[in-house]
Formats: C-alpha cells, structure tokens, sequence
C-alpha cells in the first residue's frame, strides 16, 4: 500500500488536482457532471437491459432500442469517466485508503468484462424479433446489477 500511498500523494499535489480543489465552483461542478454521466450512463443502459429482460416496451425493436439507449450510455461513461479521474485526482489519497476504492474499481472491472463481452459476442447475434437470448438476458442482468453496485460504492467512497 506504501507505494501506492505514495503516488496518489504525487497524483493529489499536482497542478491540476490542486486547482479542483482550490477552485470554489471546479470541484461541485465536475460532481454536477458526474452525476449527470451517471444519469445518461445508468439511465441508458437500464432502460435497454429491461428491453432485453422483456421487462419494457417489447414493441420496440432490438436494434432500434439498441440504436437509441446505447449511444446515451456510451456518453454517460465518457463523462463520468473524465470527471470521476479528475475528483479521484483532487483527493487520491483518500480514495486510495477508502475501503469502498476496491469495491468500486472492482465492479468497474466486472462491468467492463460485461460490456466487452456482450458488444463483441451477444449484439451482433440479437435476433430482430422473438425471444431474445439466455445470454443476452444474463449480460443484462449483470449490467443492471453491476452499475447498481457501481454507484452504490461511489457514494460511499464519498463518506467512507
């Protein structure tokens, strides 16, 4: 943990992790962003998980829900992304002796594995009607289950 420690010490002292925080409005407004990423990300890919799950709209194609919610969920973690790294940066001291950081990084992780695994095998086999399939209905669930945890622990690395 020293080493680890010890960089995130470097990484809080830097210039750009000094200005978050000696900046009055940069700090609540990359949280205003963060949340709003989270909206568009979660939002996103809830809404296409309970497609998938039959859990909404079965009227609505597929690819069409496919076309219209990823894309929002694609922004949603591009957002979070830059400004999740930025908050972490302005106080990775903290984050890196938080016991919440391994819950959070590691549902990342699991949740990245997720993506990757259902854009490359699952998506490009979605039938355009009827059933939709056990593994699609498994990455979905994951999904659903994974980002839940995801923010759940990002509030509490806020506190812990």
């Amino acid at each position: 943990m020293e080493p680890l420690l010890e960089l995130a010490r470097m990484v809080e002292q830097s210039r750009p992790a000094t200005a978050i925080r000696m900046v009055p409005w940069l700090y609540p407004a990359l949280m205003a962003l963060h949340v709003l990423g989270i909206a568009l990300l979660v939002g996103g890919a809830a809404a296409f998980d309970a497609r998938l799950l039959g859990l909404a709209r079965r009227e609505v194609p597929l690819a069409g829900a496919a076309r219209l919610l990823l894309p929002l969920s694609r922004a949603g973690f591009a957002l979070t992304l830059v400004t999740g790294l930025a908050m972490a940066a302005a106080m990775a001291g903290t984050v890196v002796q938080s016991a919440a950081a391994p819950v959070k990084f590691g549902l990342l992780l699991l949740a990245g594995v997720n993506v990757l695994v259902f854009h490359a095998r699952v998506l490009p086999g979605l039938p355009a009607g009827g059933a939709v399939p056990g593994a699609a209905r498994l990455c979905a669930l994951a999904s659903l289950v994974l980002w839940t945890g995801i923010t759940f622990a990002g509030r509490w690395l806020a506190y812990a």
